[in-house]
C-alpha cells in the first residue's frame, strides 16, 4: 500500500521550473530512495511533499486523503515529518528541548518522547542537558531525525542525511533506518547522493535529471552501475 502518492507535480521558482510532472510514491514499510546530481529537484520535490513550497500543479496524497493544500503544519498533524539538508536544529536549545520541540502537532496526551530514539541513538540520551549546538554534525542529524520521530510520523522524509557526516555515524543513521522499515508502520522517503547507501537500503529508487524522474524502479531491476552512471558528476 502507498502511504504517499505523488502526481504530475510542477513547481517554479519565478519563471524557473524546479519540477516537471513528477509522480513517485512511497509504500508503508519501504524505503524510496531519489537520487540524482546536485540542482536537478530532489529537494525541491521534498518541501513540495513536506508543504514548504507551493506547487503550481499536480496533487500529493497521503494514505488516501490529498494534502496539496495544506500548510506545513497541517500535513505534520497528517503524520508527515520532515529532515530538511543542514538539519536545522535549534542549536541554542538543549538536546532535551529540540527533541520536544517535536511534540508542537502531537494532542497533549500524546507528548511523551517515544524511548526508540534513545534506542536508536544511544548518544542523545547521555546528552539531554547538551545544547544542540554543541554537538558534532553527525550528532545533530541523529538528534534531527530523533525529533521528527517524537511525532509518530507516517511518512519520514530525509534529505541527504548522510551529508557531511563521519563514516560511524552514517552507519548508524543506516542501521536506524533499517529498523524504522522493519517496523512496516511508516513510508520513508529519503535523497540521497551516495549511491552505495542509498543502493544498499532503498528498496524503490527514483533518479532525478533537470526536474524530472528519468529511471524509477524496485531496486532489484537498478544496478548500482547504472546508479553511479546517472548520479555521476
Amino acid at each position: 500500500m502507498s502511504a504517499l502518492t505523488v502526481t504530475d507535480l510542477d513547481l517554479y521558482y519565478g519563471a524557473a521550473q524546479a519540477l516537471k510532472k513528477v509522480s513517485l510514491t512511497a509504500a508503508l514499510g519501504k524505503v524510496t530512495c531519489v537520487l540524482g546530481r546536485n540542482g536537478v529537484g530532489k529537494t525541491s520535490l521534498m518541501r513540495a511533499v513536506a508543504g514548504v513550497r507551493p506547487i503550481k500543479a499536480g496533487s500529493i496524497t497521503l494514505n488516501g486523503e490529498t494534502i496539496d493544500r495544506l500548510a506545513p503544519h497541517e500535513r505534520a498533524r497528517r503524520g508527515v515529518a520532515f529532515v530538511p539538508q543542514g538539519r536545522e536544529i535549534f542549536p541554542l536549545l538543549t538536546v532535551k528541548e529540540n527533541i520536544e520541540t517535536g511534540f508542537a502537532p502531537l494532542k497533549r496526551k500524546d507528548r511523551t518522547v517515544p524511548s526508540e530514539i534513545f534506542d536508536l541513538f544511544p548518544v542523545l540520551k547521555s546528552m539531554l542537558g547538551r545544547r544542540g549546538g554543541d554537538l558534532s554534525g553527525g550528532q545533530q542529524q541523529q538528534l534531527a531525525i530523533g525529533r521528527a520521530l517524537t511525532m509518530r510520523p507516517k511518512l519520514l522524509i530525509l534529505d541527504e542525511p548522510t551529508e557531511g557526516i563521519q563514516p560511524s555515524i552514517i552507519k548508524d543513521i543506516g542501521r536506524a533506518i533499517n529498523l524504522l522499515r522493519s517496523r512496516g508502520d511508516m513510508a520513508i522517503l529519503l535523497v540521497e547522493q551516495y549511491v552505495e547507501f542509498a543502493h544498499e537500503l532503498a528498496d524503490e529508487i527514483a533518479v532525478m535529471e533537470r526536474g524530472e524522474i528519468v529511471l524509477h524502479g524496485p531496486k532489484s531491476e537498478i544496478s548500482e552501475e547504472e546508479l553511479r552512471r546517472r548520479v555521476a558528476v
